[in-house]
């Protein structure tokens, strides 16, 4: 008879193997970290004796659950801005907040927080991608759980890196010391295609190939993701990525949700894994991945929750019944993805979308002994039914729920007994999260009361720090204005044509107003040659006013729009929105040795019958601005206007009515 260190007696062995084999009543024998024997009770009795024997009363035994893709620090961030778009979530809130907190001690104890959760709820496996991730390493070696850890690069800085150059290296440095780690995989995480470039993405692909090591990624998630790679390389996102060499890597990626049948072969012939991510999915709105047409092509298909600040949890147990449900609805199908496929996606298929299928994700001899143990005795799982051999994948995806879990063992060791954690003070971690949860909502707060705040947050402001003067005056016949332009007493340096759009948004307090602003430029032909989007803050800036209505104005906060306007107005959630179209004419001239611009506008939106002309003028000094208020009067009068008919309004004003 052999001794082994552990067997594990009169359970329910659901060994997600290949064959799919269930034992009623049987065993499992262990030695160190790993799985000696799995089978019938009374055989593996009869065979092995061990240093400790637990009889699991009829418990169901089976591997412990993997979840495939997470940012498991992030749970310190859990439900702090709900029901947004992707976009707004992410660019508005998410990486606001990450900038300020996230830092080594932030990503220790919401990895510490994490693992408390999904050892809770059977996981003892999960695919990770965050910042300092060898602080997420250390967290989850200490939990005793088993995960690849991948270090987020991006084109622009981060929490932890000011450069891609910064984080590559990290990454180099964290794969080095972590790749032979029992519990730990590193890899490189290029965030996404839409934050690396085409370098990014080539040199993470080397440097997981030069140590073996997967690379995780998110693919294909949004809709408009998927457009503007269409748009920008004339090609969807999967082919756009193998040509970066993405492939010469084992990919994990995540999502796919917007990937046609070419794209899915693809992924399949580059032996990349998947992570279904359902939840996070339909919460964001980013659809439905074709998880079916993926499985049927032989893909790795695992199942993630994502993030806990999108899930907004990381319950296994919810997200394999969701993949399965959710399967059904959208194809009309009941049968298309049975809950025994569904259970393999969350156990041995989501291993291999790992590419650490050979070592965990179902329960065989030499495996590791990655083990959860679920009671199917309490009452919302009761009566159970043995005619249907699949009955008991219907019992675990549909009925069972996380809380169901009462023990679990991660690479030989118990990291949970009995409903108690072993290896995680709960208490204490429970308690630094409710701090920084204060933190975070008092900088939230702060940030919300300001506008300048807000735009700050989503990056790429400048302040103008000049002062302009300018005077507005409506005009009968725009002739007059081109017919001045023609006066010997100034000189014309440029001049352009524009379509603008404007759109308003005004706040509460009715101070602050933010302003959105396409710009069309018009060719000589007449059609638009391209377009500029900018963002503005306009505030109490009137400085003085002269004669005349010649105002002396101090510059705003200025912005590119990288945004589309949609992001913008769920962003700021203006109280009124004004939207103003005009035609402009503008020319840069020289007017007795002073540069102004003068510009003919006509509004198309509020239509109205006359033209406006205004004119302006950098300053330095209100002596400066004086000057040139006396020269912006007489300029007016040159384009046929009447200075005494100058008028103190903005467009905005005149569009309010």
């Amino acid at each position: 008879m052999q001794t082994v260190d552990l067997l594990l007696t009169n359970g329910i062995v659901v060994t997600m193997n290949p064959n799919g084999d269930v034992y009623d009543s049987g065993a499992v024998a262990i030695t160190g970290d790993s799985i000696t024997a799995v089978g019938p009770a009374h055989e593996i009795i009869a065979q092995y004796s061990a240093a400790q024997t637990v009889d699991l009363d009829s418990r169901v035994i089976m591997p412990g659950l993997v979840n495939a893709h997470t940012h498991v620090p992030m749970t310190l961030l859990r439900g702090l801005a709900d029901d947004l778009r992707l976009d707004v979530w992410l660019l508005g809130y998410m990486m606001p907040v990450e900038r300020e907190f996230v830092s080594p001690d932030f990503c220790r104890l919401g990895a510490l927080l994490g693992c408390a959760e999904m050892i809770r709820s059977g996981v003892t496996a999960f695919a990770d991608m965050y910042y300092f991730e060898e602080d997420v390493a250390k967290a989850t070696a200490e939990a005793g759980m088993r995960a690849l850890c991948s270090q987020t690069i991006l084109k622009f800085p981060s929490p932890d890196a000011g450069s891609y150059e910064d984080s590559l290296a990290y990454t180099r440095d964290f794969i080095q010391r972590w790749k032979d780690h029992p519990l730990v995989v590193p890899a490189p995480a290029p965030h996404a295609p839409y934050t690396c470039t085409p370098d990014i993405l080539q040199a993470c692909s080397a440097l997981a190939a030069e140590f073996d090591v997967p690379l995780h990624i998110h693919l294909s998630e949004t809709a408009l993701e998927a457009a503007d790679s269409r748009k920008q390389h004339g090609m969807p996102v999967i082919p756009w990525v193998k040509k970066q060499n993405l492939f010469d890597a084992k990919v994990l990626a995540a999502h796919c949700v917007h990937v046609d049948d070419g794209e899915i072969r693809t992924l399949h012939n580059a032996k990349a894994g998947v992570a279904h991510n359902p939840t996070s999915n339909l919460k964001l709105a980013s659809g439905v991945a074709p998880v079916v047409k993926m499985l049927e092509a032989g893909l790795n298909v695992g199942i993630g929750t994502d993030g806990p600040a999108s899930n907004n949890d990381l319950d296994m147990f919810e997200e394999t019944r969701l993949a399965a449900i959710l399967a059904k609805g959208v194809s009309g199908d009941p049968t298309v993805l049975p809950a025994r496929t569904a259970l393999e996606m969350a156990t041995r298929l989501g291993a291999a979308a790992l590419h650490i299928g050979k070592i965990t994700g179902s329960l065989e001899p030499g495996k590791r002994a990655d083990i959860a143990v679920v009671d199917l005795a309490r009452i919302h799982n009761t009566p159970k039914f043995a005619r249907d051999p699949n009955a008991i994948y219907s019992q675990l995806v549909y009925a069972a729920h996380s809380h169901d879990v009462t023990d679990v063992m991660c690479n030989g060791k118990w990291l949970m007994r009995n409903r108690s954690l072993l290896t995680i003070n709960e208490t204490d971690i429970a308690l630094a999260a409710a701090d920084y949860a204060k933190r975070i909502d008092a900088f939230l707060i702060k940030r919300e009361r300001s506008i300048l705040s807000k735009l700050v947050a989503i990056g790429g402001v400048t302040q103008e720090e000049s002062f302009e003067v300018q005077i507005k005056a409506p005009i009968a016949d725009p002739q007059t204005v081109l017919d001045g332009l023609k006066s010997e007493e100034l000189t014309i340096i440029r001049k352009a044509h524009y379509h603008e759009y404007d759109t308003y948004f005004v706040f509460r307090d009715d101070v602050d107003q933010i302003r959105y602003r396409e710009d069309e430029f018009i060719d000589d032909k007449g059609t638009v040659s391209k377009a500029r989007y900018r963002l503005t803050l306009i505030g109490e800036s009137q400085e003085q006013e002269f004669a005349n209505s010649v105002f002396l104005y101090r510059s705003r906060y200025i912005a590119s729009a990288t945004q589309s306007l949609r992001f913008y107005r769920e962003y700021f959630q203006p109280a009124e929105e004004r939207e103003i179209e005009k035609d402009r004419r503008r020319w840069l001239v020289v007017y007795h040795g002073v540069e102004f611009f003068v510009n003919l506008d006509r509004l198309t939106k509020p239509d109205t019958p006359d033209y406006f002309i205004e004119i302006k003028s950098r300053t330095w000094s209100k002596r400066d601005a004086a000057d040139k208020a006396k020269l912006m009067v007489d300029l007016l009068a040159l384009f046929g206007a009447k200075p005494d008919q100058s008028i103190p309004e903005r467009y905005v004003q005149i569009a309010a009515g």
